[in-house]
Order: structure tokens, then C-alpha cells, then sequence
């Protein structure tokens, strides 16, 4: 059974800002989540790295997400079998998002790193096309070996549930700007 992800819309607009922001440069970052059920996950919020990227390439530093992933923890109570670790998430702002050669072997490194490597990763890849449209694609990657296509939903974000704090000084002081970009899922 394929792995099912489901994105809040706000997140999708996070990415859109981002994406135009990183222009022709390669930008990503994790992915955290929530368990909703067999094989579904939902994803609750995404780091950002700036650095590390060039018209082709991209290199997560794992050190730059230590405090984020620290923090998402603490804030969901550490409870790891609810919300924990999903994956990646980086642009291809010129290419397609189909995973490279070189996204596939660093994903199965991920999953298959040491005996607390996670049982499943995935990578979610992003481009920014015209009319600020976001483009997703979705690759499971297994310990088992195996990489499948992963199903993407956009679901708002459950009544009640805090959204995430505007970023950036303009933003904290008049609140993030209410762009709605279109999303292509691949």
C-alpha cells in the first residue's frame, strides 16, 4: 500500500514564498509529521535551509535542523510514535521533480544508515512553475529497498490546530502575507 501524505496549505504557501525566494538555487530542508493511520501521515511542519544549494545540487547540513527538530519534539511532548521525522524536502527550481540518482542513494542512506535508522523516508521534491504554482512530487523510500510514489493530499490543517508562527521581523509585526498559490501534485 502506497504511503498516503497529506499537506496543510499554509505549508504549501510557506513553500511558494521560499521557493521564489531561493530563485534558480536548490533549497530544502526535513519533514515533520504526524501519524494518522496505516501508511498515512500528515505532514505538520517543515524546516528551511538556505544555504547549501546551487543551480543543481543540494546539501542538507544536518547540524542546521538540530534546534527545529529539538523543538518539534518538546512541542508535541516527545511523543515519537505519534509525530516524529518523515523525510526531506528540496527544489529542483530547473529540473523535474522526479527524485536524481543522487536524491535516491541519499535517501536509502537514510533509511538504512544504522540499526535506529527510520523504517521509511521520504523526499518531497518542489518547483516553483508559472503564476507562483507549486509543483510536488512524492518518493517513499523503504528499508526494505523498495521506492514507491507516495499520494499527496492537500487538507487543511484540523480545527484548532495552531498554525505556524509568521517568519521573519515584517511578518511578525503584520503577519504573514495571504498568497494562495496553485499546486500541481505529482
Amino acid at each position: 500500500m502506497a504511503l498516503s501524505l497529506h499537506i496543510p496549505p499554509d505549508l504549501l504557501e510557506r513553500l511558494a514564498r521560499e521557493l521564489a525566494r531561493g530563485g534558480r538555487r536548490e533549497i530544502g530542508g526535513v519533514l515533520v509529521g504526524e501519524h494518522l493511520g496505516p501508511n498515512t501521515f500528515r505532514i505538520v511542519d517543515l524546516s528551511v535551509q538556505r544555504q547549501g544549494g546551487e543551480a543543481a545540487c543540494f546539501v542538507r547540513r544536518p547540524a542546521a535542523h538540530k534546534a527545529f527538530l529539538d523543538a518539534f519534539f518538546r512541542r508535541t511532548g516527545e511523543d515519537y510514535g505519534r509525530f516524529n521525522y518523515l523525510g526531506e524536502w528540496h527544489s529542483h527550481p530547473s529540473f523535474s521533480t522526479d527524485p536524481s540518482v543522487t536524491d535516491v542513494r541519499q535517501m536509502f542512506e537514510i533509511v538504512s544508515d544504522t540499526s535506529d535508522a527510520p523504517p521509511f523516508a521520504v523526499l518531497l521534491i518542489v518547483r516553483l512553475a508559472a503564476s507562483d504554482r507549486v509543483i510536488c512530487g512524492a518518493t517513499a523510500f523503504r528499508s526494505t529497498g523498495v521506492a514507491e510514489a507516495a499520494t499527496l493530499v492537500v487538507q487543511p490543517r484540523l480545527e484548532g490546530e495552531a498554525l505556524l508562527p509568521p517568519t521573519g521581523w515584517f511578518a511578525r509585526l503584520f503577519g504573514a502575507p495571504g498568497r494562495k498559490p496553485s499546486v500541481r501534485l505529482i
